[in-house]
């Protein structure tokens, strides 16, 4: 289970950064950023892939209570594909630290590389398990993506968005083979591109 050991490493405020939506070929990647308040702590914070779709939505609005200040940035599909997924990554982390404040003297990035930052960074892989700022951001980051996801399913119903949120489950696969992608869809996807053929792209769905 995550804990504070280290954000206690630090004399001052520290955050937590992680992402949401890497892996999946439709939607944006959402990247959260959260300063916790050691002595105000919500019960409950955990690796977000640990907890289910309503334990991650009832803590979410705890978490934004109780922070000193978190922020989400959302990357679209648009920008993954001019970018590349690492570079959007990185430029999302980068915003999310520069949009608290007030601002951290430290930052705690999930994974094993930081983005630039005009702070000291530190990477710690599996940090969702590890640190309960990263684990909050976890969650806010995944709660804001799912969101934005059911949105888009309201949008683009054929494509099943609510129930996978934009990854390869094969019921998408079929729905872009079928009717072709949709503004959301990341082209630059290998598992995309696979399944279009010349009559699909003609097909796409318009904005």
């Amino acid at each position: 289970m995550p804990d504070f050991t280290f954000e206690s490493q630090f004399d001052g405020l520290v955050c937590g950064v992680d992402e949401a939506g890497r892996g999946p070929c439709a939607g944006p990647l959402c990247v959260a950023a959260v300063i916790l308040d050691p002595a105000r702590i919500p019960p409950g914070i955990a690796d977000s892939k640990k907890l289910s779709e309503k334990q991650r939505f009832a803590l979410e609005p705890d978490i934004k209570a109780a922070a000193l200040a978190w922020s989400v940035i959302e990357i679209s599909a648009a920008d993954i594909d001019c970018h590349n997924i690492l570079r959007a990554t990185m430029m999302g982390m980068t915003h999310a630290v520069e949009a608290l404040s007030p601002q951290p003297i430290h930052a705690l990035i999930d994974g094993n590389r930081c983005p630039p930052l005009a702070i000291p960074a530190t990477a710690v892989v599996k940090g969702d398990d590890k640190s309960l700022s990263i684990a909050a951001a976890s969650i806010l980051a995944k709660t804001a993506r799912d969101r934005i996801m059911i949105e888009m399913d309201a949008l683009y119903p054929i494509y099943g968005f609510k129930s996978h949120k934009g990854y390869q489950a094969e019921a998408h696969i079929a729905a872009i083979r079928l009717h072709g992608p949709s503004p959301i869809h990341r082209m630059s996807w290998a598992t995309v591109r696979s399944v279009l053929s010349p009559v699909a792209e003609t097909a796409a769905v318009d904005a």
